[in-house]
């Protein structure tokens, strides 16, 4: 296993099981306690765990706002799973929104660069990876926010205010069946909130540890939402509450893509 991939492994570990031992970790992954030490550092500088007592603790609670680069290296084959089922929304000659994150990074990743799309999205990330081969972008504009790469402000405000949308792809930090769609900062939370409003058709993608789960500001209700594409371990009862909000819930196999 190479030291990145370890490392991913360690955060999906602590976060998975709110909180690991280094003697868990080290059994877990066949590494000494010495080199699993040294990566908790390590990650921890980086803002990814917090260390605890002999061990490690996610960074999590309903204001914290995790770092791209934490998110970016959790649930991935949850996340590989959703964007392989999620690219099956789109049909050629939509104008398709991509939201800022790293699940529909992975959308983006998988979607058909052949010019059949107009792509518009917040991410200058999302736009180099959405504009290769064929395809033509468009930003939004507005203030880059380093800690989810996203554009937010009036400009970012204003270019939603006045465009429209056939399809939407929709990230969240937490989904809850009574609080709705949440997310830490009250900026990304009004362009979500204008992004819902101008598309005729919504799809969320995230993974199933979201579910349940409530952040500070709500952006959106289910109601909002047509189609909610998830991956994990989702239980059959949260399924029909988000079908009793007239949404269709797709559960992809994230186990298949780890193969």
């Amino acid at each position: 296993m190479l030291p990145a991939e370890r490392k991913r492994r360690i955060v999906e570990l602590v976060t998975a099981a709110d909180g690991q031992s280094v003697e868990a970790l080290a059994d877990e992954l066949g590494y000494s306690k010495a080199t699993i030490r040294r990566d908790l550092h390590e990650l921890e500088d980086r803002g990814l765990i917090e260390r605890s007592h002999g061990g490690a603790v996610p960074v999590t609670s309903v204001g914290h706002e995790q770092a791209y680069g934490q998110k970016e290296v959790q649930n991935l084959d949850a996340k590989r799973a959703i964007s392989e089922r999620a690219v099956e929304e789109i049909t050629d000659g939509q104008v398709v929104f991509f939201d800022a994150g790293t699940t529909t990074m992975q959308v983006a990743q998988n979607t058909p660069k052949d010019g059949s799309m107009l792509a518009v999205t917040n991410s200058p990330r999302l736009a180099v990876e959405l504009g290769k081969e064929d395809n033509d972008v468009k930003l939004t504009g507005g203030t880059l926010r380093r800690r989810t790469r996203s554009l937010v402000g009036p400009t970012a405000e204003s270019f939603l205010e006045r465009t429209n949308f056939d399809l939407l792809f929709l990230g969240a930090n937490a989904v809850d069946v009574e609080t709705g769609l949440t997310t830490p900062n009250e900026e990304e939370a009004r362009v979500k909130e204008l992004m819902v409003q101008r598309a005729s058709r919504v799809v969320l993608v995230a993974d199933a540890t979201k579910v349940g789960e409530r952040s500070f500001v709500t952006f959106a209700d289910l109601s909002d939402v047509d189609v909610f594409i998830t991956a994990g371990e989702i239980s059959q009862e949260e399924i029909e509450r988000f079908e009793a909000e007239d949404v269709t819930v797709v559960v992809a196999d994230a186990e298949a893509v780890a193969k």
